[in-house]
């Protein structure tokens, strides 16, 4: 990166470059396709310590991660974020090769553009700013490659080596696209949960005729369903949203009309709000399956808890690093799907910001260069406003 003035919110290395670079490496989960490597060479050059870690195995791994770290003391402050990307679907409905980091009228094209390429240029940008300050204190990165997948072997076990070294932030900023509709109207303070539940029904085939001599699976899974959707799980919090239980998909695979199946099938997500424990839901799942089908096979899975940073200093930081930038005071979200933060959390108090989602995902995913360069002066300011915390204060911060 060319480096210009370093001063707080000002001339910035220019972010785009990289952001572009970090575009043509193809890192779709878990491959890493050379973009932590883009990572760690930009930042060792910066002299960050560099402590690469390859966990899991298939068919969800191995994902490769990387902390990096500089200075020294408090506070610490991290940066996190993921290289990796969902695929681009159909190619040939881009405009432009999605891994080739486009650039066209202003705007930067490419899978990961928004979600989360452009936010981690930015982050190196500030970051090296804040180097250039010299500021004290300790300022990291969390960086995983399975951000969009399973999420088993990326931040989690980051996280776990983090704590098994005597590495914990005071605060970490997360780097997700946040802002809904201009750069800097949404910062995310919290997440709801979420739990995936398989329910296999087990009967007795036989003849529609003679429904006697069979035992039918469906029967027992929409009363298993019904009354699963029948509870009203909560009326929601000032913080959250109520919490709702979604059906995903039914299966029973019959090709026959006059056949009662062996066995049916259904999936269904919970995202759910701090009224409840994950644990508790699917215990309740559990109970109502069993009273409805005792054979059935239930299988849960809680992908995370939810989790609240109450509106203190570290929101404050943030939002007021974007009013100074773009004039907006952001709104406090805890909307959305789930992130790293989740796991994040249980080390430090978390909140996330990061470019205009409405592309993530979606063909011709693309991020206004001005926008990324405006980023890269929030980060800026935030650092600037969070390493002038005295130690005593920056320690507040943690649980």
């Amino acid at each position: 990166m060319a480096t210009a003035t370093l001063s707080p919110g000002q001339e910035l290395p220019d972010p785009v470059p990289f952001a572009a670079g970090l575009i043509r490496c193809a890192s779709v989960t878990p491959v890493d396709a050379g973009a932590l490597d883009l990572m760690e060479r930009e930042l060792a050059s910066l002299g960050f310590a560099c402590h690469r870690r390859a966990f899991g195995g298939p068919p969800d791994g191995p994902v490769d991660n990387l902390f990096a770290t500089i200075g020294s003391g408090r506070p610490h402050v991290a940066l996190a974020g993921h290289v990796d990307v969902v695929p681009p679907g159909d190619v040939a409905a881009w405009t432009a090769d999605p891994f080739a980091g486009t650039i066209d009228q202003g705007v930067l094209v490419g899978r990961g553009a928004a979600d989360m390429k452009g936010a981690l240029a930015a982050m190196v940008s500030a970051a090296a700013a804040h180097v250039a300050r010299g500021a004290p204190g300790t300022l990291s990165f969390i960086l995983t490659g399975d951000e969009e997948g399973p999420a088993v072997f990326g931040t989690d076990r980051l996280l776990q080596w983090m704590e098994a070294e005597g590495h914990r932030p005071d605060m970490c900023l997360v780097g997700e696209p946040t802002s809904a509709r201009r750069l800097g109207d949404v910062v995310k303070i919290g997440r709801r949960g979420s739990l995936n539940a398989w329910i296999t029904v087990n009967g007795a085939q036989g003849h529609v005729a003679y429904p006697d001599r069979a035992d039918n699976p469906v029967r027992r899974l929409i009363a298993i369903l019904a009354e699963l959707q029948g509870r009203r799980l909560d009326e929601g919090t000032p913080w959250f949203q109520p919490s709702n239980l979604e059906v995903t998909d039914i299966e029973v695979g019959n090709p026959a009309t006059n056949m009662i199946p062996a066995r049916a099938a259904a999936r269904l997500n919970i995202r759910f709000n701090d009224c409840h424990r994950g644990s508790a839901l699917a215990g309740w799942i559990e109970e109502v399956v069993a009273r409805h089908a005792p054979s059935a096979e239930t299988r849960i899975r809680i992908s995370g808890e939810a989790f609240l940073t109450e509106p203190g200093p570290l929101s404050t930081l943030i939002a007021a690093a974007i009013e100074a930038e773009t004039g907006l005071r952001p709104v406090l979200s805890t909307s959305g799907g789930t992130s790293d933060a989740r796991f994040i959390r249980r080390l430090c108090p978390v909140v996330e910001f990061g470019l205009v989602g409405a592309s993530m995902h979606k063909v011709d995913e693309q991020a206004p260069l001005a926008d990324i360069r405006a980023l890269a002066r929030i980060y800026d300011r935030f650092l600037a406003g969070a390493f002038a915390l005295t130690p005593s204060a920056a320690a507040r911060q943690s649980p």
